[in-house]
C-alpha cells in the first residue's frame, strides 16, 4: 500500500528516514557472470561476440554483420514516420543548443609572483554509447548520451544496442541476422553515429573496453542498461571511464492545493510506469488535495497501458507527505536527493532557492517533467539512489578532461621555490627538494 506519511506527526522523522534508505532493487549478484562474460570476450574476441550474441538474443551473427551497415541505417528511415523523424531532428536540434551553452573556455593568467597558470580542456578521443534494446526502443536515450558526446567535439563515437529477430514493423534481412529498432537508428543518423553494432550486455560493454578484432575500444562508456550492464561496467571503471550506475528512475512533486490533481497524478504516473521499482512522491501542504492525488492515480491506472508496473510501483514504492507548510519541504528534498523535481506553485522559485540536492528541476505547473525526458533540451541521463548529493546529470563535461598549465621563469622559480622545499622536506622527499634547490644554486 502506498506509504502516507504526516509531518506532524511524532513518528514522522523516523518514518521519513525509513524512506529516504529504502532498498528499491533487489542486490542481484551477477558480478561473477560478468566477470566471466568479460574474460570469455578478452580471449575469443568476436568469436565470443557471436556466440553470446546467439545464446541471449537469438540472433546469429558473423564478424561481418556485428556491425549495422551504411544502407541498413539509411533503409531504417522508410520505417519511420515523417511525424517521428521531425520530432526526433527538434530534440536533436534543442539538445544541442542547450549543451553548446555548458562549453567551458580554456584560461591562463600571471600571478603576482611572474608564474603562469592556467588550464586547457580537450576532447576524450573516443566514446561508446550503450542503447538498451531487444524489446525496448529508445531513440531519445541516443540523442541524450550522443549529441553532448559531439559538442564536446569527441572524434569517435560508438553505439552499441542489441538486436532481435524482427521488429513487427520491419524484418531482418536474413532469417537470423536480427534488426535494430529503426527509430533508434534513425535517432543515430540524425545525431551524426555511424558506427554502430548490434550487440548488448556485459559482453558489448567488454568489446568497447578491450577491443575485438572488428570493434576497436574505446576511452569511455557512456549509457544504461540492465544488472548485467551496470556490473561490467563497474569492472571495466578504470580500463575505461564511465558515466554512472543508472537505478530506477524516480520524481518528488512538490505541489499547492490550487493544482489539478488530474495533471499532478499524471506526472507521478509517468515516473511509475517505467518500472515496478520507480518511485513517486507527493509533497503537499493541502491532505485533501492530497486525497484527490490519491483518487486520481486510481482512476488513470486503470486506462494507463503499463498500468501493471505503473500500479506496482506505486503501491510499493509510492509515498505522499503532507508537510505543515510547502517552506518545510525543501529539507525533505534535499535528504532524498531526487533525480526529478518537479515545483508545482505560485512561486515555485522560492522552493527552488532553497534546494541543494536534485539531479533536475521542473519548474511551474505547466512544466511536466515528461517534457525533458524528449524535447526540452537538458539531459535526461540523471543521479538517481541519492546521487545527486554528489554527482551531476550528464553534460558536455562529461566528454571532456581538463589539462592543468604553469610555467614559471627564474624569477617565479626564486619566490615559490623556499616553500615549496620547506614542503619537500615535511615530506621526507628529497629527490623533489632538489629538482627544485638545484634550480636555485642551493
Amino acid at each position: 500500500m502506498t506509504l502516507r506519511l504526516d509531518a506532524t506527526q511524532a513518528d514522522f522523522d523516523a518514518a521519513f528516514r525509513k524512506l529516504c534508505d529504502m532498498k528499491r532493487e533487489g542486490e542481484e549478484d551477477v558480478s561473477r557472470v560478468v566477470r566471466e562474460l568479460i574474460a570469455d570476450v578478452r580471449a575469443r574476441g568476436d568469436a565470443a561476440l557471436i556466440e553470446l550474441t546467439e545464446r541471449f538474443d537469438g540472433v546469429r551473427l558473423t564478424a561481418e554483420t556485428l556491425r549495422i551497415s551504411d544502407d541498413e541505417i539509411d533503409e531504417a528511415e522508410s520505417h519511420v514516420s515523417p511525424k517521428l523523424r521531425a520530432a526526433l531532428e527538434t530534440a536533436a536540434a534543442r539538445i544541442e543548443a542547450y549543451h553548446r551553452r555548458q562549453m567551458p573556455e580554456d584560461a591562463r593568467f600571471t600571478d603576482k609572483t611572474g608564474a603562469t597558470l592556467g588550464w586547457r580542456w580537450r576532447a576524450l578521443d573516443s566514446v561508446g554509447l550503450y542503447v538498451p534494446g531487444g524489446t525496448a526502443n529508445y531513440p531519445s536515450s541516443v540523442l541524450m548520451n550522443e549529441v553532448p558526446a559531439r559538442v564536446a567535439g569527441v572524434a569517435r563515437i560508438v553505439m552499441v544496442t542489441p538486436a532481435r529477430p524482427a521488429w513487427p514493423a520491419r524484418p531482418a534481412r536474413s532469417a537470423n541476422e536480427g534488426t535494430v529498432n529503426p527509430a533508434t537508428l534513425v535517432a543515430a543518423k540524425i545525431a551524426g553515429v555511424r558506427e554502430i553494432y548490434r550487440i548488448g550486455g556485459a559482453q558489448a560493454i567488454a568489446a568497447l573496453a578491450y577491443g575485438t578484432e572488428t570493434i576497436v575500444p574505446v576511452d569511455k562508456i557512456v549509457g544504461p542498461g540492465n544488472a548485467y550492464v551496470a556490473a561490467a561496467k563497474r569492472e571495466v571503471f578504470g580500463r575505461v571511464g564511465i558515466d554512472s550506475i543508472a537505478g530506477p528512475s524516480e520524481i518528488v512533486v512538490v505541489a499547492d492545493g490550487a493544482n489539478d490533481p488530474a495533471w499532478i497524478a499524471a506526472d507521478l504516473l509517468s515516473q511509475a510506469e517505467h518500472d515496478k521499482n520507480a518511485q513517486s512522491i507527493l509533497m503537499t501542504d493541502d491532505a485533501s488535495f492530497a486525497d484527490s492525488v490519491s483518487a486520481e492515480i486510481a482512476r488513470q491506472l486503470r486506462t494507463l497501458d503499463r498500468r501493471e508496473i505503473a500500479g506496482a510501483s506505486w503501491r510499493d514504492n509510492g509515498a505522499i507527505i503532507v508537510v505543515a507548510k510547502l517552506a518545510d519541504a525543501p529539507a525533505l528534498v534535499d535528504a532524498l536527493a531526487p533525480e526529478h523535481v518537479e515545483i508545482a506553485t505560485d512561486d515555485p522559485e522560492a522552493i527552488f532557492s532553497q534546494i541543494r540536492h536534485a539531479g533536475a528541476v521542473f519548474l511551474g505547473r505547466h512544466t511536466p517533467e515528461a517534457i525533458g525526458d524528449y524535447i526540452a533540451g537538458p539531459n535526461h541521463v540523471l543521479p538517481t539512489a541519492r546521487t545527486a548529493r554528489f554527482s551531476s546529470g550528464l553534460g558536455v563535461l562529461d566528454f571532456l578532461k581538463r589539462t592543468s598549465i604553469l610555467a614559471c621563469d627564474a624569477d617565479a622559480l626564486a619566490a615559490l621555490g623556499p616553500d615549496a622545499l620547506a614542503l619537500a622536506e615535511a615530506e621526507g622527499l628529497s629527490g623533489h627538494g632538489r629538482s627544485i634547490s638545484i634550480r636555485l644554486n642551493r
